[in-house]
């Protein structure tokens, strides 16, 4: 039997996310065009689904870890930020987005 535990996890956030494009309450805000997904970000994301993508990982994530908050997500997401000349420094991520996904989630009743 497989979980989650025994699948690649590039593989199981794909075939995820292409399941989640199928639910009616999963759905990027407008203003997703926009944004980036954390101050240390220089771009918006490239890809034109990466709401799905970063639905499945946090299903994944929650599914994984148990009661996990949005601090503990935004730091996960998180990355080091390019200042220059000056020492890099850890940003977190966006908690707008992770928020909203994770609304969507709940609506859904995943």
């Amino acid at each position: 039997m497989k979980d989650i535990y025994n699948v690649p996890q590039n593989e199981l956030i794909e075939k995820t996310a292409l399941e989640l494009k199928k639910i009616p309450f999963i759905k990027p805000p407008a203003w997703t065009e926009f944004v980036k997904t954390g101050a240390h970000k220089e771009r918006a994301p490239a890809r034109d689904d990466w709401w799905y993508v970063r639905a499945a990982a946090i299903l994944r994530t929650t599914h994984k870890l148990g009661p996990i908050g949005v601090s503990k997500l935004r730091t996960k997401y998180g990355g080091k930020k390019n200042r220059g000349v000056k020492p890099e420094k850890f940003y977190s991520g966006s908690g707008k987005i992770i928020r909203t996904v994770l609304q969507q989630l709940e609506e859904a009743g995943l």
